[in-house]
């Protein structure tokens, strides 16, 4: 009886069109995102004096809410507690970290039956069970730690889970991929010391936005696995070094760890990352003799840029296309999503403009011949692992100490 229920099952497969069984493994696989800039988006609303959006209810605007988020299957945003480096300047990056975790934690008490805060993989498991969305907290920039071990404790009990170690500028921690400095040559002395704790804290250590020599010295430190939490492969982007090597990729299998893809068209192909580059420096120049970039005749000028020059998005298959390389790079055991979704403006790709969308990749997958089995960790499972695995690793050096 069982062997003739798989034959049944396997002919079932066989024949649903790839669309349709997206959407019930959507449903029934944990999808997990490394990466939704959700706080900020509602940061910026506040700062300019507008409604915030309640994220819990139909948004119109922006690419998350919750019924697009039920609608694709998402059960584990990471919502990005964002600081810029301009912030680290100011001294101001701790105070407006805490108040993005502020937002968030009014999101999970104005909706306590669609929302709970997760801090293990067991959370986020026992949480997607009971039909709730499980949100988890990645750092992204360290500058709110402000040199200090007890900020990076302070912020771990507050509930973030990774922390991106910079962002676009050198900080105090290490060198940027967006940074021409090198200031410190890789991780400075002070990112070694919060590398060891956040390995005794079970914070997994993000290596997006790092330099190549940052990257380097993280995996040579860490004692836990790592996560590219929202980066793509360099590639399919020649010289874009916010993107991945294939060296990299290699080696952060071998550390056991995650490349979850960026969606944003410019992390995805050359001719979107190209397109980029052309548009912001007309855009700059026309700005810096026309009073501005907030002047109404640059805006005016950068919508008709746009207008007359349209944007190149990229398309479900070139991310795709990424897993792909990642999985024969590194295995499938070391792919995941990571979509940056309310931080990559409109240069999502066709088909994936929002968290309503995963259905879209998963089929594509799907019609590349990725089994159940893979599709389930490519969608949550591996970074679970990763997770799992940084609590263990925190475990046993509290138990040595």
């Amino acid at each position: 009886m069982r062997i003739a229920a798989l034959v049944l099952f396997l002919a079932a497969c066989s024949t649903t069109p790839p669309e349709e069984r997206a959407r019930e493994l959507a449903r029934r696989f944990v999808i997990l995102d490394g990466h939704i800039d959700v706080p900020y988006r509602l940061h910026e609303q506040k700062a300019e004096g507008k409604t915030v959006d309640d994220v819990g209810e139909a948004t119109s605007g922006g690419n998350f809410d919750w019924p697009r988020a039920v609608a694709g299957g998402l059960d584990a945003p990471f919502f990005s507690i964002y600081t810029p480096a301009e912030d680290e300047e100011k001294g101001t990056s701790k105070a407006e970290a805490d108040g993005l975790i502020d937002l968030c934690e009014a999101l999970l008490a104005a909706h306590p039956d669609r929302f709970e805060l997760a801090r293990t993989a067991a959370d986020v498991r026992r949480i997607a069970g009971a039909r709730k969305i499980a949100l988890l907290y990645g750092m992204e920039n360290g500058s709110p730690l402000a040199g200090s071990l007890a900020n990076l404790e302070h912020f771990q009990r507050r509930g973030v889970r990774y922390i991106t170690l910079c962002h676009g500028k050198d900080n105090a921690l290490c060198d940027s991929s967006y940074d021409t400095r090198h200031t410190h040559g890789g991780l400075s002395a002070f990112g070694y010391e919060v590398v060891e704790r956040m390995n005794e804290l079970g914070v997994l250590i993000d290596v997006s936005h790092l330099s190549d020599d940052s990257f380097w010295d993280v995996l040579a430190a860490t004692r836990a696995p790592v996560i590219a939490s929202h980066s793509s492969l360099r590639h399919f982007v020649p010289g874009f070094e916010r993107d991945m090597s294939d060296e990299m990729v290699v080696a952060l299998g071998k550390n056991g760890g995650v490349v979850q893809i960026n969606f944003g068209s410019s992390f995805l192909t050359r001719t979107a990352n190209e397109y980029d580059a052309v548009r912001r420096k007309a855009v700059e120049e026309f700005a810096a003799a026309h009073g501005g970039p907030d002047s109404p005749d640059s805006k005016g000028f950068a919508e008709q840029y746009l207008r007359e020059h349209p944007y190149p998005h990229a398309a479900v298959s070139d991310v795709a296309d990424h897993i792909d390389r990642v999985v024969a790079l590194a295995g499938v055991d070391h792919v995941g999503f990571g979509s940056d979704f309310d931080g990559v403006g409109d240069s999502l790709p066709v088909g994936l403009e929002d968290v309503s969308k995963y259905p879209n990749l998963i089929a594509e997958l799907l019609r590349r011949g990725y089994s159940e089995r893979d599709l389930r960790k490519i969608c949550g499972e591996n970074v679970l692992r990763v997770l799992e695995r940084a609590e263990a690793v925190a475990h046993d050096l509290s138990r040595a100490r």
